[in-house]
């Protein structure tokens, strides 16, 4: 009950952030969301022994958010002041994880959050887009998988995961989300459920690839925030490997 009810809460403040709501509101949700994130990657990060990667992962990512020139310059320099100041470490043979969970962060936060921006600004039905396969992808697996799920997907990261529930996922994305851009933002079928099929498999995958990460910390969520369903990390990991393929897609069509 308490995943249904958090879901009709957020659900349309996120419509209207999303579609209606001016770049500034925009901008403050999405730096806020992404900030959230970074704080629980933070705590997980911390957890395998290498000290967590601490304010500066903060600055680099919001400095790579909005950045409106080659972001790989942002990310070079991270990864090059990272490796510089983990020089400095009490113990030399925890530099260089240091600075490699310093620079993974960043970019899995906010390089991830930063196809948020130019997605909206082609339409904002592109990003609501990538919100709504994942949730139908989501609702898909859970419920077909919980009924139906008998061959187990990766057992070591996430027991619960079934074949069945990854399959109902990406027919559930296609069905809704495929569906929603055709409509919204006029895409053939041709073109969206392919799209759809691969976005919502890049999802599955970054939903796995957080469990690994909390099952080597030794976390079960990666917080508290949202009621039924953890942290936020816990609820958008999905897409943070969804905007990606995406934005991909809109750049390769872009005239």
């Amino acid at each position: 009950m308490k995943r249904v009810l958090t879901a009709a809460a957020l659900i349309p403040v996120i419509v209207y952030v999303v579609l209606f709501a001016n770049f500034w509101i925009f901008l403050a949700v999405l730096v806020a969301v992404a900030v959230l994130c970074y704080r629980e990657y933070d705590g997980i990060a911390a957890a395998y022994g290498f000290g967590a990667p601490g304010p500066l992962g903060y600055g680099l990512g919001l400095l790579l958010l909005v950045w409106e020139g080659d972001a790989w310059m942002i990310l070079a320099a991270a990864a090059l002041l990272a490796m510089a100041l983990a020089m400095g470490a009490r113990e030399l043979s925890k530099a260089l994880p240091h600075a490699a969970l310093l620079l993974m962060g960043v970019a899995y936060v906010f390089g991830t959050w930063k196809c948020a921006l130019p997605l909206r600004q082609a339409n904002p039905h592109w990003l609501m887009y990538a919100l709504l396969l994942n949730w139908a992808g989501d609702a898909g697996a859970y419920y077909v998988g919980r009924a139906f799920g008998k061959h187990k997907m990766a057992p070591r990261v996430s027991p619960k995961k079934s074949w069945e529930g990854a399959v109902a996922s990406v027919m559930t994305a296609i069905l809704i989300g495929g569906g929603y851009l055709m409509y919204f933002a006029g895409v053939s079928a041709l073109a969206a459920v392919p799209l759809t099929a691969a976005a919502n498999v890049a999802g599955q995958l970054g939903d796995l690839a957080e469990s690994a990460m909390k099952r080597g910390a030794g976390v079960k969520d990666s917080g508290s925030l949202l009621p039924g369903h953890g942290g936020m990390l816990d609820r958008v990991d999905s897409t943070l490997f969804a905007l990606p393929v995406i934005y991909a897609y809109v750049l390769s069509v872009r005239p």
